[in-house]
């Protein structure tokens, strides 16, 4: 099978920029891995990407924009489309001919038990001012067939898997992406994955320290670091059904608020919002055919070291280890972004993007828009 040079770009819950990611793969096994960049979203433009989520609500059906919703779909666009002018000018001759763009654009919506998810992002506009094909819009087919429509990467990280150094390749494990929403996916050498979100990741965080701190998120868990954990507060968010609910299950950015947090000291609370989402994540062993022996962290949220120390000390006390993405010969930044890369290629060749252990469709189906 021929080999696609496939692009993907990515904005997460987190929003705070653009990841962009190459890699040359048949959607299968095979995934050479290339660069990446991320480009970040002026201040400015991530309030108006918050005030979006919030005029989002009134969304019914997935084609509405209500308020300034196109407006800001053709901008978020554009951008995505800015940030790959910048990046193929970086690039060495071999990863020029890029074939494909995986778009996952901007979600402002999440309601799966609506059957209703939003990204904004014109898949034909982006076509139009890179002159490379576009997939996208990945997420609403899984939906039509009774899935959650997130989360999308589990294809890509079982992938990953079978390509890990030979001391990292112990099963069963779980790749986790911290980004605004935490997500995990359990891989073993007997089954197709099973993945869900976790809870929280960095969002609960950013939105604390910046309606207590003026600053926009915890940079390198500094203001974590001269607080305390207060376990009341993380037992009362641990305590919420999301939590007992076995997967397939998602979220939306704004399913937790910062209502159990009120009345905690600045640093108090960005370092037991920490400790909630660290928490969460091992919890979701107990929806998992056996408890992971290896946890691989990615997404944002692994710079955040309360998170990840919390987690080892955890996880250690299950006789199991926890990893960086870059200990295993990965990169925690652009790995969702190559996993768009990646979908890609897969749903051009109408190959599965999810599976009723990762989203709760009815079958393995394939998904996205392409546009040529």
């Amino acid at each position: 099978m021929a080999l696609t040079t496939s692009l993907g770009l990515m904005s997460g819950t987190s929003m705070d920029g653009v990841d962009l990611a190459l890699l040359r793969t048949d959607g299968e096994a095979v995934v050479e891995r290339g660069p990446g960049l991320a480009v970040a979203y002026d201040a400015a433009f991530r309030r108006r990407l918050e005030v979006g989520l919030h005029t989002a609500k009134a969304i019914v059906k997935r084609e509405d924009r209500p308020g300034d919703l196109t407006a800001l779909e053709r901008e978020i666009t554009e951008r995505h489309a800015d940030a790959v002018a910048a990046f193929r000018q970086t690039l060495a001759p071999e990863w020029s001919d890029i074939g494909l763009i995986g778009f996952h654009g901007q979600t402002v919506l999440h309601r799966p038990a609506e059957g209703v998810t939003v990204q904004l992002g014109d898949g034909a506009l982006l076509r139009e001012r890179t002159g490379i094909p576009v997939v996208y819009d990945m997420r609403a087919n899984d939906m039509a067939h009774g899935g959650q429509g997130a989360p999308l990467v589990p294809a890509y990280h079982a992938a990953l898997a079978k390509g890990l150094p030979s001391e990292f390749c112990e099963t069963p494990m779980a790749f986790v992406n911290i980004g605004g929403i935490s997500n995990v996916t359990y891989v073993s050498k007997n089954t197709d994955p099973i993945a869900f979100d976790s809870g929280p990741g960095n969002a609960l965080i950013d939105q604390w320290v910046q309606q207590e701190g003026g600053v926009p998120y915890d940079a390198g868990g500094a203001i974590g670091s001269e607080g305390g954990i207060v376990q009341p507060v993380v037992a009362r968010y641990l305590a919420k059904p999301f939590f007992a609910k076995p997967g397939p299950k998602s979220l939306d950015r704004l399913d937790f608020s910062l209502d159990e947090a009120t009345g905690l000291e600045l640093a108090d609370g960005a370092r037991t919002l920490a400790a909630v989402s660290a928490q969460a994540i091992l919890l979701s062993a107990r929806h998992m055919p056996e408890r992971p022996k290896l946890w691989i962290i990615c997404g944002g949220g692994r710079k955040n070291p309360h998170i990840v120390g919390d987690m080892r000390v955890l996880a250690e006390q299950q006789d199991a280890q926890v990893v960086l993405a870059e200990e295993a010969g990965l990169d925690g930044d652009s790995m969702e972004a190559e996993a768009w890369a990646y979908l890609a290629v897969r749903s051009r060749r109408g190959l599965p993007l999810t599976f009723p252990g990762t989203t709760g469709c009815r079958q393995p189906v394939s998904g996205g828009v392409l546009w040529t």
